[in-house]
């Protein structure tokens, strides 16, 4: 007997936040690309079926108190539960040079015991809008969406 495929879970979609290795310093294209990848992100959640993203507007000012979130160990978990959220997912780009890209996303349960369910990292080649989004694709559709993962939902 099959199961009804259970509800989109609400998720807090924090997105990339970028570090960049080289100290070049920001750059407006990166800027821009860091924003294109995260709005395709939100776009490829949304559409998994699997996700529901929750707004976080009302958090904007908690959220921009603490950024980076990537390096403060679990801060962002009471904004998540805040916006209504039972997961979160956070990313980060790193860029290691002009040509090298690593992508890394992680989706966690905000007040889970094991906290961690799903996680992937990819590198891209070239730092273009069109690497950049194929490296978000390939990042959901081959690691954080991919068959076999863990259940998002109890």
């Amino acid at each position: 007997m099959a199961s009804a495929a259970a509800a989109p879970v609400p998720t807090a979609v924090f997105g990339f936040e970028f570090f960049d290795d080289t100290l070049e310093g920001p750059r407006a294209d990166q800027t821009a690309r860091l924003a294109l990848a995260n709005a395709e992100l939100a776009r490829l959640v949304a559409a998994s079926g699997e996700m529901a993203p929750v707004d976080l507007s009302s958090q904007a000012a908690r959220m921009a108190e603490l950024a980076p979130f990537f390096t403060c160990n679990g801060c962002e978990a009471p904004v998540a539960r805040a916006a209504g959220a039972r997961l979160e997912m956070l990313g980060v780009v790193r860029k290691i040079s002009n040509l090298i890209l690593t992508f890394t996303l992680v989706v966690r349960e905000v007040d889970g015991p094991e906290r961690l369910l799903r996680a992937g990292q990819v590198d891209i080649r070239g730092n273009t809008d069109e690497s950049w989004l194929r490296g978000v694709r390939y990042l959901m559709q081959n690691r954080i969406l991919a068959p076999g993962q863990p259940a998002l939902s109890h």
